[in-house]
């Protein structure tokens, strides 16, 4: 009978947990699909969209972005997203372009960003082969966001500019220094790498986003 009961209740939490609203902001920025997919591969269904309302009543926010920071930052102010993405009190994962766009600046074209992690994105020296592509190792890992994660797993890099480690750092890369592969401050996060590209370790990090509130 006990066990019965607690099975139950697990279903019941296992129903919700699949009825969570998940949004993936559309701006044109690129990598949509593939993370609607990873999403989906979990057991999820996401929806694209760059609409104030359905973002505000989404559950989950992850915030994509693939290509160039200016024009990136100007496509959200044409839609009025860069006001709304700080204000938002559901978590929310930013992910490569998207990161860097939740800090306070990148030079990549002289950006001012959306001020949510106080950092400034800088480009890489040339004393390494820029952009870093390929498959790099994460460490110092913080909050429920690398829940069950060993140290020093590999995950999928692709970018030129990087935010240096600081208060809001919650996971560690190496690329001929030490930087911040992930941030994360309240209910904002964000990760260098693109998850939706890293295998297992990758789907594990999502997972954990979509399931825990990662404090």
């Amino acid at each position: 009978m006990c066990r019965n009961k607690y099975f139950a209740a697990f279903q019941v939490i296992r129903q919700w947990i699949h009825k969570m609203k998940i949004v993936i902001i559309n701006y044109g920025a690129g990598n949509i699909q593939s993370i609607k997919f990873a999403v989906e591969r979990l057991g999820y269904s996401a929806v694209l969209s760059d609409d104030a309302n359905e973002i505000k009543t989404a559950d989950r926010v992850i915030f994509p972005g693939v290509g160039e920071a200016s024009s990136a930052m100007k496509k959200l102010r044409n839609t009025g997203l860069d006001l709304l993405i700080p204000k938002l009190q559901q978590p929310v994962l930013g992910i490569c372009l998207g990161m860097q766009l939740m800090c306070n600046s990148s030079e990549e074209g002289d950006t001012h960003g959306l001020g949510i992690f106080d950092i400034e994105v800088v480009r890489f020296s040339n004393k390494v082969k820029v952009p870093q592509i390929g498959w790099n190792q994460i460490s110092d890992l913080k909050t429920a966001l690398f829940k069950d994660i060993p140290e020093n797993e590999y995950i999928y890099m692709v970018h030129s500019y990087y935010a240096p480690l600081c208060a809001a750092t919650i996971a560690e890369s190496d690329y001929g220094l030490r930087y911040s592969a992930a941030l994360g401050k309240d209910n904002f996060y964000g990760v260098q790498f693109h998850p939706e590209k890293s295998s297992a370790i990758g789907e594990a990090i999502l997972r954990n986003f979509l399931e825990n509130k990662a404090q």
